[in-house]
């Protein structure tokens, strides 16, 4: 795991000063070492978080044996053993890097296909002068990257590529990524907070060399649905079962010490079963939990620790040790970002990382077996007679106490083609697009709303697995991996996710929904196979997910956010948002609409990097 930055020029361009400031400003993600390679065309920075392989002979950037190819590399190719056969040269080391520049340089850009990992790696090609880039096929890793008139440059976080000199001082807003945000709570690939700067696409390439840059797929989800599902249901959990062992035991493979986050949920607790059923010693596992009991499992990750005799670490947070993170958090996440489960995860990963190198995480198991109360919403506009009264019922119910209100929001929704988006964006408690329209000063001119298409597959979709394939291409990559990538490498803490090895994700994609939610229990299949390491009766309880208590937290101990960064001095100077709006939403708040916390949230979080932006 480590952080990755550089350039490419078809031009003869060389500026080394640049390339070590955009390595160091991501220092944090590679403590261990930093290496660069320079020539008239590329320049490439590396930090190093060692975790396979800790010998200097495994420092990046690495050079092929042929001295043709230069790499740096941030990941772990989890099957880099099993596929170094295939390496027709005597390896020098036992780092998966080695395997990856050796496998490229003896079979091209194919080498990706045989690659089970989370990774973004660049490759000079010396004798060409051209330069590949690769992202994983899930996007677990992240690469943003610029192009323009023959130049390319990369890294793995938004901080280190804006010290490019082409971007230094010459960046721009982007205008309709903060309708977006402002719409799902995070900016999508391929679009950034900035006019220029792209989020590199997963499962792709590319080439860029004198002819320009081209970028190909070799992964999508879509692709892999197939005209048949998994209905059998000992078949499935036989299956599901073999496949989540596998893939936890690959990614137990380092050098360093590991453990897991342990929530007290299904799929943390699955995962971690799964590690300390195959591991000689105690797991070391790490939750946290808060004094607010309504936020607060950690008292069943220490009962399931219990039965799995892990090595247990637990911490309960106050607003005290929270506070400094919120006022932070545009810090370390570089652009607008709205999730406020960031905090208890950069706390978690801190806690961790006084003990280990690595962990694993359990993401990915709702948008794969339909763990989200979104999923019931997309089948009941299925309805034809909640189509048909959809609009007057709305009406009504937005007279009623606040609930009602957010119920109504979800029923207003625009043109069908959108209704994915839409549902995500009101089960999030975030601003409609009638809301947008309402709050910006300067309106996009592109369209900002997500439109994902489910024609020409090689089977129908039900609404459910719609809204389950939206999640997976937009939230789970650009909302939930990204909170854990930046909250973890904060801390200099590697975190694997077992659940999105891509054979796992297509035995998922094409397994049966009525496995997947069965008489309105989600994630049926996932815990009859989690059942059989830890009792049934230990989950017998509402899903209460990774929070904390914000719109509680927003009315008294954060309250000093609303109060600055909503302030109408506040808006005014940055002229993004109307004050008045935000005005009348601080006051619905205020007066017993609490529904509405994460549109504040969504607004402070804004107006942050507004203020950070404007000191750079």
């Amino acid at each position: 795991m480590c952080g990755i930055a550089g350039y490419f020029s078809v031009e003869p361009f060389s500026d080394e000063n640049s390339l070590k400031q955009m390595t160091n400003a991501i220092a944090h993600r590679g403590p261990d070492a930093d290496g660069f390679f320079i020539d008239a065309h590329c320049g490439l920075g590396h930090r190093r978080l060692s975790v396979i392989d800790l010998s200097s002979a495994a420092n990046q950037p690495m050079f092929s044996h042929n001295d043709r190819y230069a790499m740096v590399y941030n990941g772990e190719i989890y099957n880099f053993q099993e596929i170094a056969s295939q390496v027709k040269t005597t390896l020098k080391t036992h780092s998966d890097s080695e395997v990856i520049l050796e496998l490229f340089s003896q079979i091209g850009t194919s080498a990706v296909n045989l690659f089970n990992g989370m990774f973004a790696i660049a490759i000079y090609d010396k004798a060409e002068k051209a330069f590949y880039v690769f992202r994983d096929r899930l996007g677990v890793k992240p690469i943003y990257y610029y192009y323009k008139n023959g130049k390319f440059a990369f890294a793995s976080e938004l901080k280190s590529l804006i010290q490019f000199p082409d971007l230094k001082t010459k960046r721009k807003i982007n205008h309709r990524s903060i309708a977006q945000y402002l719409n799902i709570g995070y900016i999508a690939e391929p679009s950034t907070i900035y006019e220029g700067i792209s989020k590199f696409p997963a499962g792709s390439y590319a080439k860029i060399d004198s002819t320009g840059i081209s970028i190909s797929s070799y992964w999508k989800a879509e692709e892999k649905i197939e005209s048949a599902t998994i209905n059998d249901f000992t078949t499935a959990k036989n299956e599901l079962n073999n496949l989540m062992r596998s893939s936890v035991q690959l990614r137990m493979i380092a050098d360093v010490p590991f453990g897991t986050f342990l929530s007290g949920g299904i799929d943390s607790s699955l995962v971690t079963a799964m590690a300390q059923s195959v591991s000689a010693s105690p797991v070391k596992t790490f939750s946290i939990g808060f004094k607010d009991a309504a936020y607060n499992e950690s008292q069943y990750a220490k009962k399931i620790s219990n039965h799995l005799h892990t090595e247990h670490y637990e911490f309960i947070v106050t607003y005290n040790d929270a506070i400094d993170l919120a006022d932070k958090i545009v810090d370390q996440y570089d652009e607008p970002y709205a999730d406020s489960s960031a905090i208890p995860t950069m706390l978690v990963s801190k806690l961790a990382r006084q003990f280990v190198t690595m962990t694993l995480s359990g993401d990915g198991g709702d948008e794969l077996f339909m763990g989200y109360g979104a999923y019931r919403w997309a089948n009941r506009f299925q309805n034809p007679l909640i189509n048909n009264f959809r609009k007057p019922l709305s009406g009504i119910l937005s007279m009623l106490p606040s609930k009602y209100k957010r119920v109504a929001g979800l029923l207003n929704y625009p043109e069908k083609k959108f209704l994915r988006s839409h549902i995500f964006s009101q089960e999030q408690y975030l601003f409609s697009s009638v809301e947008i329209e309402n709050l910006l000063i300067k309106k996009p001119e592109t369209e900002f709303r997500i439109e994902q298409s489910v024609s020409g597959l090689n089977r129908n979709l039900s609404a459910m697995e719609a809204q389950a394939l939206f999640d997976l291409n937009y939230y789970l990559k650009d909302d939930l991996l990204v909170k854990v990538d930046r909250a973890s490498m904060k801390y200099s803490l590697e975190a694997r996710t077992p659940f999105l090895d891509y054979r796992v994700v297509e035995f998922a994609l094409n397994l049966n929904e009525n496995l997947k939610l069965k008489n309105d229990a989600a994630k049926y299949l996932l815990k009859e196979v989690l059942f059989d390491y830890v009792p049934r009766e230990y989950f017998n309880r509402p899903k209460q997910g990774f929070a904390i208590p914000l719109k509680h937290w927003l009315k008294k101990e954060l309250k000093h956010l609303i109060d600055f960064y909503l302030s109408k001095e506040m808006t005014e100077q940055h002229g993004v948002i109307k004050y008045e709006e935000i005005k009348k939403l601080l006051h619905r708040f205020l007066n017993g609409e609490e529904f509405l916390y994460n549109r504040i949230w969504t607004l402070i979080i804004l107006h942050q990097w507004l203020e950070k932006e404007k000191k750079n």
